[in-house]
């Protein structure tokens, strides 16, 4: 291995006997901006593939394996959902003997209401042909419609959930169907009140 010069001919044993900066013979930038000039807008250099263009295929690639992991973990947590017996349903064995049912899971919680909602609903509900009554007639007919509308979305959820019950999608509409419906029957209460309108 051969040492290098420096510009006087001596041996360089060390970067630092090495010149800071080498100015070039001649200038080059005129050369380069003509190159520049003659390419299409966006080219990279030779006429090759503009370097947007280049990591196209390799977006695509992580998207593809990001939508089949998707895919295998919702497959995989499909096969793991417990069985479609609810709680306080007793299962019967192969000879016809009930067994007691599993602890409740995070999955069957989701089916137990708060006691709370029981006796708030149940209050609302009994005094909702009284205040019903002091609404006037177009009113009447808006909400109970719209709780009519209600109380049919809650059965066809509460089927589906029975048919799937491991769906999330269908357990949050569940609930924001309760919600809606504890909304109404709280607006016609406090629409009933003197003074007050829905």
């Amino acid at each position: 291995m051969t040492t290098p010069a420096d510009s006087n001919g001596r041996k360089v044993t060390s970067l630092r006997e090495m010149p800071q900066s080498i100015e070039p013979a001649r200038d080059l930038w005129p050369g380069i901006e003509a190159q520049l000039g003659e390419l299409p807008e966006g080219a990279a250099s030779g006429g090759t593939v503009p370097a947007r263009r280049r990591g196209q295929p390799l977006r695509w690639l992580a998207a593809a394996a990001m939508l089949a992991s998707v895919a295998l973990g919702v497959w995989i947590g499909r096969s793991l959902l417990p069985g479609t017996a609810g709680i306080g349903t007793p299962q019967v064995s192969a000879n016809r003997t009930a067994v007691p049912p599993l602890a409740p899971t995070a999955l069957d919680a989701a089916y137990v209401s708060d006691p709370r909602y029981a006796q708030q609903r149940a209050a609302l509900v009994q005094a909702l042909q009284a205040r019903l009554a002091a609404l006037p007639p177009p009113a009447r007919a808006k909400v109970s419609a719209s709780l009519a509308a209600i109380e049919q979305a809650k059965q066809d959820l509460e089927e589906a959930l029975g048919r799937d019950p491991g769906n999330a999608l269908l357990q949050e509409l569940l609930v924001n169907t309760y919600q809606d419906e504890m909304r109404v029957l709280t607006d016609v209460h406090e629409a009933s009140d003197p003074g007050r309108g829905i």
